[in-house]
């Protein structure tokens, strides 16, 4: 006779076991009919999962994130069901969710064609017309092996084969196809009805380019048509917002095979970078912060000391020289405890806070580089603060203050908290972790912050808070981090005099802002379209004249302008006018001036803004005053 508690507290008895879909029916007609899956004790499990004792459930249905994912994930297999039927000599290999998403892999000897989609995707739709129930079956693994040979599928039978003999597996029956999943999945094919497929790409078995490659559907489904409808919509904007394609607009940067995954920064988009690198260099003095310098290249012993070495030796360059071997610095860390160690530290020192505009440099693999997002060589905000244990709390409560202000300077108001907690390849006991996980929770309840848990996701050294910002089209970026190490600074020799004469070793929280400045700008152009606000703009306001009389009074205004700040550009070419305008209007200029005769004889200017307005006539004196003013406000909204 179990009894069911559900999430709100209440309890529901029942005189036999029964499924999940058997308990959100006697709750409801539309509970039964929305249900997806269930969560028995905490673990997800399909509708018919038969209930036989006393236990906690909730019903999932599409409103959950569990639900949505739970929908990919049968969508997936709804792909594979299709490819199959049209496409009988592919191999199925595994279909995963991602974000927005999922995608399959398939062994297929013809590649897949744009058009191919659009015949699959019909497919998947008439499929899922016919409201095949998704049933789970439990099959020995050997059983398991012996079938999926059998119907030449050997990616399957080699991944069925990898599990321990003697141990059952699942798969999942749709129609005629059978897949291996854990689960769960949806009830029946029919709920599958807001989906599309999106591209195909190349991949390799198991993610190794040494074995064979294969051919990637990547495809979305959502639970209403209107939802996928605003995801195109924001992909659609995604791309037009682009920073590879408006950095060549807008002559900020460029990239080129012989120097792969670094960028080259022209004039304009350097602009960019000293306003965001000067801005912070503020925030570090006005922040107690004292800014510091470390070398590029430091000996391997020390990377070997502080765990770099072993934990992140695939991503590190090397070099050689007079027969002792060198790391490129990935990171700034054990430089920052070099300088802490020259001389004695005394508790009345900390917390000694250090930050760097540090140059780091990772053998990223080539596939994965994109723009100035992901680089091989890249700048940090990086900073690391030397503590006590007891001031762990009061400086991630700091931090916290502080990111948010930059954010909101930089127009980023919607920030999302998480915490990575320990990974399994790490340094230090359990007890160090659970100390400085709960020194991060402590932090965050203190600052009054609701945050999600990402377990496994850490760094090898400590756990981290990561900061998401939100960006203009609702993209989420992960950007700032602080995060606690209790091991690094012992392993590298850091140590302080503490109030009673005897040493102790300093807690170490590593900390970023920003994180990577590339990223960090490549985020920015797609966030503004490439239209930056004022202070950021690398051109604040071009000078144009309409023909060769007003010359030399263009140039005077221009000068005018320079002269009280501001990053000016003149047009003074022989060209039609509105060919100037719409030249610089595409070049995304937040001001333009305008000058002809009557403004010559007046003493004027006219001035047209961003987005083809015409702002009139006024003064140059009073142009200065209202561009400085807005100059200084930092947090525009896009």
């Amino acid at each position: 006779m179990p009894a069911i508690t559900l999430p709100d507290g209440s309890k529901r008895e029942y005189p036999q076991a029964l499924t999940v879909a058997e308990v959100a029916s006697s709750i409801g007609a539309g509970l039964a009919k929305a249900a997806l899956a269930g969560r028995v004790d905490g673990v997800l499990v399909d509708t018919s999962f038969l209930i036989e004792r006393d236990a906690q459930l909730s019903i999932i249905t599409d409103k959950d994130a569990d639900g949505i994912d739970i929908l990919r994930h049968s969508t997936s297999h709804l792909l594979a069901y299709a490819v199959k039927e049209l496409f009988p000599e592919a191999q199925v290999t595994i279909g995963p969710v991602i974000e927005n998403g999922f995608y399959y892999d398939f062994a297929c000897q013809r590649p897949f064609t744009p058009e191919d989609l659009v015949t699959i995707e019909k497919r998947m739709a008439e499929l899922a017309k016919k409201d095949f129930p998704v049933t789970r079956e439990v099959w020995s693994r050997d059983k398991a092996v012996e079938f999926f040979k059998s119907i030449g599928e050997h990616y399957k039978a080699e991944l069925i084969s990898a599990i321990p003999q003697g141990e059952d597996v699942s798969l999942y029956r749709e129609g005629d196809f059978v897949d291996l999943c854990r689960g769960p999945h949806v009830p029946s094919t029919g709920r599958l009805k807001v989906f599309k497929l999106m591209k195909v790409a190349g991949s390799y078995w198991r993610g190794d380019q040494n074995n064979a490659q294969l051919q990637r559907i990547y495809g979305t489904a959502w639970a209403k048509k209107d939802e996928l409808d605003a995801y195109l919509h924001m992909l659609e904007e995604a791309e037009k917002r682009d920073h590879r394609k408006l950095g060549r607009q807008l002559d900020l940067f460029h990239l080129q095979e012989e120097a792969p995954g670094l960028v080259f920064w022209h004039p304009h988009g350097w602009t960019v970078w000293q306003e965001i690198e000067q801005y912070m260099r503020r925030v570090y003095r006005d922040n107690g912060y004292q800014e510091v310098r470390c070398p590029q290249i430091l000996d391997l012993s020390l990377w070997e000391k502080s765990g770099h070495l072993a934990h992140f030796k695939d991503n590190m360059f090397t070099t050689t020289s007079e027969n002792r071997d060198y790391g490129v610095k990935p990171m700034n860390c054990p430089g920052h405890v070099q300088i802490f160690n020259m001389g004695v530290r005394s508790y009345r020192d900390l917390p000694l806070r250090y930050g760097e505009f540090g140059s780091c440099h990772r053998n990223e693999p080539s596939g994965a580089l994109h723009g100035v997002m992901r680089v091989r060589g890249f700048t940090q905000d990086d900073g690391h603060i030397f503590c006590t244990e007891a001031q762990i709390s009061s400086e991630v409560i700091a931090f916290n203050v502080l990111l948010r202000k930059v954010y909101q300077d930089f127009g980023f108001t919607d920030v999302a908290v998480k915490i990575a907690l320990r990974p399994e390849g790490r340094v230090g006991s359990d007890e160090v972790w659970d100390k400085a996980e709960e020194a991060l929770r402590s932090g965050l309840r203190a600052s009054g912050l609701e945050w999600t848990e990402l377990p496994g996701e850490g760094a090898f050294y400590g756990p981290k808070i990561e900061f998401h910002i939100k960006d203009a089209i609702g993209r989420s970026w992960q950007c700032g981090t602080i995060q606690v190490d209790f091991s690094m600074p012992g392993r590298l020799g850091a140590e302080y005099v503490g109030e009673d004469n005897s040493r102790h070793t300093p807690v170490m929280l590593h900390r970023a802002i920003l994180g990577s400045l590339e990223r960090f700008i490549g985020i920015l152009i797609e966030n503004h379209a490439g239209a930056f606000p004022l202070w950021l703009a690398p051109v604040q306001v071009v000078v144009m004249n309409i023909s060769e009389a007003q010359t030399e009074y263009a140039e005077n205004v221009a000068k005018m302008l320079r002269d009280a700040g501001l990053r000016v550009e003149s047009d003074l070419r022989g060209e039609k006018i509105n060919y100037k305008i719409r030249e610089h209007s595409l070049l995304k200029r937040p001001y333009i001036v305008v000058v002809g005769d009557k403004e010559k004889a007046a003493g004027l200017v006219a001035l047209r803004a961003r987005g083809n307005q015409d702002l009139g006539q006024m003064s140059p004196q009073a142009l200065i005053e209202r561009l400085l003013h807005e100059k200084c406000i930092r947090n525009v909204a896009v």
